[in-house]
């Protein structure tokens, strides 16, 4: 696994490790400051910036993946792609493409701007609260996925119709459906298929 700056291990002068801090941002997505990234997910939770990846293959179909059981939050479940937070000052796209390539092992072939979707989706298992000002992405993957086992326990290829029996049967993150449904019109766009997208 390449080491980058979230998977490093950051050493301060006296020692211990440095905090991950997210950007806080307003309801229109304005920069207003920073956090350490537990406390912005604790109840109420903090607005901040984050993205959310949708990959697809040669036929059409949403690469998913199931979160690695050692996360702290949402271990286990199903979600979209990729998802995660931007460094602050960060790009959302740099932010995504690097943690596409940090947890999958790949880099997008494609990789499009999908627009802008804000929720506020409480985790009843964890206590935790994802008040999220969220940049989506679209794209393409064409290369073999090699996946962190420390952040992706499985990955899975879907059809439309596969991933509402999945949905049926398994447990999703909170936040996957807010966001594929935010997503869907650029979906549509890059397959060029499916309606059901």
């Amino acid at each position: 696994m390449p080491i980058t700056p979230a998977t490093a291990t950051h050493s301060s002068s006296n020692g211990t490790a440095d905090a991950i801090l997210l950007e806080l941002v307003d309801e229109n997505g304005v920069t207003i400051g920073t956090a350490e990234k537990l406390s912005a997910h604790q109840p109420p939770g903090q607005l901040h910036r984050a993205f959310s990846v949708f990959l697809f293959d040669e036929r059409g179909r949403l690469l998913i993946q199931q979160r690695a059981l050692g996360k702290y939050h949402s271990p286990g479940v199903w979600s979209n792609t990729c998802c995660g937070h931007p460094y602050p000052g960060e790009a959302p796209f740099a932010a995504a493409a690097r943690r596409t390539y940090e947890e999958l092992g790949v880099s997008p072939s494609l990789l499009a701007e999908a627009g802008t979707v804000r929720y506020n989706h409480p985790d009843p298992a964890s206590g935790l609260v994802e008040q999220e000002y969220n940049h989506l992405f679209v794209g393409l993957v064409q290369a073999e996925l090699r996946p962190d086992p420390e952040e992706v326990a499985q990955t899975a290829f879907v059809s439309p119709a596969e991933l509402a029996e999945r949905h049926a049967a398994d447990t999703f993150s909170a936040w996957f459906m807010t966001v594929l449904d935010a997503a869907r019109p650029a979906v549509r766009e890059l397959t060029g298929s499916s309606p059901d997208w």
